[in-house]
């Protein structure tokens, strides 16, 4: 395919039209340097719940920070009450907070959809509607963006609907990410349902594709085969940051970047443990840091003893001893790409009692707006 052209969110044009999807305990500002360095894109900061925006909750300020070179500085929110939804874009705006905002309507995790948030939340149309309708006003010149998945099960089935009511209410842009609530991270994503929404909403709303891209060569799939603008990338960049070098390059049609031995991923490795101290210090960046080692050796033949000890790493000199015994000339693996971090299996969805009797019910859930990180 050719050269795929930038992709525009409200005043915002990015040159490769690529969204890193916010992931709780990953998309925090080190990992999103680590990951704008490599290409260009739309970087979202970790998902916030609106309760706890309105409320300045202590934990809050760290998730909202970003690098002061950071542009556009893209937040997600979670919430059911389009009140509370309300206040906290308010927030963002006068505090000047950020410079876009992105709706969460597509988290799967049973204490969201419990509570008829996240994937659920869709079903009940005439609440979806009323949450972005007051989100987009609050926002006024800041534009506002949502994410979905395709409903709740494959017989409660929502995108569609959602698709075309976030549009009309001035959305932005609207995401999909291809699978059910009840898949949730398994299975394979039906790039077809994309291609629907592409259809199904006004041509001058951007439709971005989510699921299963784990390589720049999926990344161009599914733009030709669906036709969205762009695409959301999670789980394929954990522990591979430089994976948005290989689709700026694939979009931009020129030669993609090599791939990096395993002593360059080495170094990667070493930088992100000293972003995270930096940003949370010593304790907390050290341990924030162990789970994405798996993620970065995925592929390479690294023994189980050095892998477990990278996983318990107390600091940056362990850090050290360990990355001198890799083999730092061993190609990355060819085998390397496919499914990262969580898959699990699929699940019956959890909601809250008597949530599928009315769609068109607009009562916000008693006890639903919470405050937690979401999935």
């Amino acid at each position: 395919m050719g050269v795929v052209k930038p992709l525009r969110i409200g005043p915002h044009e990015l040159a490769a039209p690529v969204v890193l999807a916010p992931m709780a305990g990953v998309t925090n500002p080190p990992f999103r340097r680590l990951c704008r360095e490599q290409g260009a894109g739309l970087y979202v900061c970790e998902m916030i719940t609106a309760r706890a925006l309105v409320e300045k909750h202590p934990g809050t300020a760290e998730m909202i920070a970003f690098d002061e070179d950071e542009s556009p500085r893209s937040m997600q929110l979670y919430g059911v009450d389009p009140v509370t939804i309300g206040r906290a874009v308010e927030r963002i705006v006068a505090e000047d907070l950020a410079d876009h905002v992105d709706l969460n309507f597509g988290c799967p995790v049973p204490k969201v959809t419990r509570r008829g948030g996240g994937a659920a939340l869709p079903y009940k149309r005439r609440l979806f509607e009323s949450i972005v309708r007051t989100a987009v006003a609050a926002a006024g010149p800041l534009p506002l963006t949502v994410k979905m998945r395709i409903g709740i099960d494959d017989d409660h089935v929502t995108f569609l609907d959602a698709g075309r009511i976030a549009a009309a209410e001035g959305a932005s842009a609207v995401a999909l990410h291809a699978r059910t609530a009840a898949q949730r991270y398994s299975g394979q994503a039906d790039w077809s349902r994309i291609a629907e929404l592409r259809d199904a909403v006004p041509a001058e709303v951007p439709v971005l594709g989510n699921g299963d891209i784990f390589a720049a060569d999926d990344a161009l799939a599914m733009v030709e085969k669906t036709g969205c603008d762009g695409v959301v990338v999670g789980r394929g960049c954990l522990g591979r940051p430089w994976l948005f070098g290989e689709l700026e390059a694939a979009f931009s049609g020129h030669e993609r970047p090599t791939p990096p031995t395993l002593g360059e991923v080495a170094a990667i490795m070493r930088r992100h443990v000293e972003l995270l101290i930096a940003h949370h210090g010593e304790r907390k960046g050290v341990r924030d840091s162990r789970k994405h080692m798996s993620w970065y050796l995925h592929g390479f033949a690294v023994g189980s003893e050095v892998r477990r000890e990278l996983g318990m790493i107390d600091g940056l000199e362990r850090l050290d001893e360990l990355l001198a015994r890799l083999e730092a000339d061993q190609p990355f693996p060819p085998d390397a790409d496919g499914p990262r971090g969580r898959q699990g299996s699929p699940g019956h969805v959890t909601l809250p009692e008597g949530w599928l009797d009315d769609p068109e019910d607009a009562t916000v859930p008693a006890g639903a707006d919470v405050m937690h990180s979401g999935g």
